[in-house]
């Protein structure tokens, strides 16, 4: 894959980002993906300070390359204070996080305590626009995130094949593309449209390192293109495995429910439910469209290499002209 100003900004090998997902992106699949050349990241939404604290020593204990830790900016747990944001981030400055990736939020609080304190800061963005405002708080880069993604998204987003080239063209900072992304045709069709990069969620849990529980690996490794659905259009939109709950929230919604009444059926702690016990039932499993592509269960690096090595071949047979091209000429 080609070297780029996304891998000199990381300090990586690969242009491959690992998300940073609630529950289930703990140190130990964090690091199997730094050490195989690509980004990995701690998902600090579900945690509290002390232990986002003992899952980045104890990544660094694992590993010596660059990581990053995602933080939510919006306290959007039903269980949260209005103080996680602050005590986590926090954390983030105090152990020095080489790699700061902000989300669901404005980037302005943070970012230049951040560069401070010597880290890097992409933030996500699911439009142009926000792009833009991201640029303005002095980011670094963005992940430019579409509507395929799993878990939080923008009730009226773009998809990731029509936001990715316009956020690409408003700003003149790398972009990491993200949003349905699960194999080396998706990694070589987001440089394609100008990005400098990819991030990738789901095809990270299906790998042995990941803290997810077994059940919702082999539903990943199960699931068809038809296997998510995005509910709670009306309150916090998001995309999971089309679980008999999800299933109940879309009827729900179609019915015309309320956002309270979807709000107490959804409840707390259901993504825990669904992501560590396994709950295929009444859990909620975040999952990305992208799902259909996710064939087994593989260990962290063998993905990072299928990534890269695949992403290679597919710009490889497109250096060859068109047909037409070849005629004509």
């Amino acid at each position: 894959m080609p070297v780029d100003r996304l891998t000199r900004l990381l300090g990586i090998e690969l242009p491959i980002i690992q998300a940073g997902m609630t529950w289930v992106s703990r140190h130990e699949l964090a690091a199997a993906v730094s050490r195989a050349g690509a980004l990995g990241v701690i998902g600090s939404g579900g945690m509290d300070p002390d232990e986002l604290r003992g899952e980045i020593r104890a990544l660094r204990r694992r590993c010596s390359q660059p990581f990053a830790v995602n933080v939510p900016l919006l306290n959007v747990r039903p269980d949260g204070d209005d103080t996680i944001v602050e005590r986590l981030m926090r954390v983030v400055l105090e152990e020095r996080v080489p790699i700061a990736i902000t989300s669901a939020g404005t980037p302005r609080t943070y970012t230049a305590r951040l560069q401070d304190a010597g880290a890097v800061v992409l933030h996500v963005v699911p439009t142009v626009a926000l792009a833009r405002k991201a640029r303005d708080a002095g980011v670094d880069a963005l992940v430019a995130e579409g509507f395929e993604s799993g878990g939080h998204v923008r009730s009226d987003g773009l998809s990731t094949f029509a936001l990715v080239p316009q956020v690409v063209d408003a700003v003149s900072l790398p972009v990491v593309a993200a949003g349905g992304i699960a194999d080396a045709r998706g990694v070589a069709a987001a440089l394609a449209l100008g990005a400098d990069g990819v991030q990738i969620g789901t095809r990270f849990i299906a790998t042995n390192e990941c803290n997810a529980h077994r059940h919702f690996k082999q539903a990943l490794v199960h699931a068809d293109s038809e296997g998510t659905a995005v509910y709670s259009r009306a309150w916090h939109t998001s995309r999971a495995l089309a679980t008999p709950l999800v299933k109940r929230l879309v009827e729900m919604e179609q019915a015309g429910a309320s956002s309270e009444e979807i709000r107490a059926v959804r409840g707390r702690d259901r993504a825990r439910r669904g992501c560590i016990e396994g709950d295929l039932q009444e859990g909620i499993l975040p999952a990305g469209a992208g799902v259909g592509l996710v064939h087994e269960v593989l260990p962290a690096a063998e993905v990072v290499q299928e990534l890269a090595r695949g992403c290679e071949q597919v710009l490889a047979a497109l250096r060859s002209p068109w047909p037409a091209l070849s005629n004509a000429a």
